[in-house]
């Protein structure tokens, strides 16, 4: 039994691995063919379905939502693993709370983004709207895997700091965060993942105006909305997966960097 288990594990494992690769593959081969230096001028038109007003939408967006909720969700789970009381009713509530919100669907965000920020508070489509959506998003993931991730530091660890005459705050930066930084970064990465690959929640609040922004209260597209637009219009299919492509290398990038920065701050 123990064999068959094993067998069945490693084959879990290589398909997830081939179709992973088959995907990324597919889209080399079918996106490097169709990039073109067009597709990166300043200025979109509909001659060369510029992507880079696009892009450079997707790095706002996901730099504007992390600064907001990367230190937001991480003090959240720090005081729900380390400050609150065992046990709590209110600490229940509010993970209930962070699972329910992780797993309801971004068209859900979107229609709440919309007729509140962009409706009731009159913001219009535009960037701004479009990050404090995200925000709300993705908060949630960063809460609940930043909480598993300090919860899954020993209690030795505290211990150990307490009895050298560590305080509280200095156990919880000095001991207790670097090594669940690893975990901390994994929620963050999947968070930039659902940043960059949404179209559901941003259609409704970012809208899909093709010139590049000037200041944060007016209307773009990130990568995804610009990928999907162009699909959805079937003139440029061949730009639409130049597009995908481009986007896989910017998550990839972003992913790198993170790693990169969390490093150094492990250090």
């Amino acid at each position: 039994m123990s064999k068959f288990l094993k067998i069945l594990i490693k084959v879990a494992a290589y398909f997830t691995l081939a179709t992973l690769v088959f995907i990324i593959l597919y889209i080399s081969v079918n996106g490097l063919p169709n990039l073109k230096p067009s597709l990166f001028a300043l200025k979109y038109t509909t001659e060369n379905v510029s992507m880079l007003p696009s892009l450079i939408v997707t790095l706002v967006v996901v730099v504007l939502t992390l600064l907001v909720a990367v230190p937001i969700g991480v003090a959240s789970a720090i005081y729900l693993s380390e400050y609150s009381k065992k046990g709590s009713k209110i600490v229940k509530i509010i993970r209930l709370g962070t699972e329910s919100l992780a797993g309801i669907p971004s068209i859900i965000y979107g229609l709440f983004g919309m007729i509140f920020f962009v409706y009731e508070l009159q913001m219009q489509y535009s960037i701004m709207a479009c990050v404090l959506t995200a925000i709300i998003m993705v908060l949630p993931i960063i809460i609940r895997t930043s909480e598993e991730a300090i919860l899954a530091v020993p209690d030795s660890f505290r211990k150990a700091s307490f009895g050298l005459g560590a305080g509280k705050l200095s156990t919880i930066f000095k001991v207790v965060l670097p090594p669940a930084m690893n975990g901390i970064l994994a929620g963050i990465i999947l968070s930039i993942g659902r940043i960059v690959g949404e179209t559901a929640a941003f259609i409704y609040t970012l809208g899909t105006a093709t010139a590049m922004p000037k200041a944060l209260n007016e209307s773009g597209r990130t990568l995804a909305l610009h990928m999907y637009v162009l699909s959805d219009e079937g003139f440029h299919v061949e730009a639409s997966f130049a597009t995908a492509f481009v986007l896989l290398v910017v998550v990839v990038i972003i992913n790198m960097l993170s790693t990169k920065l969390s490093r150094k701050v492990m250090k």
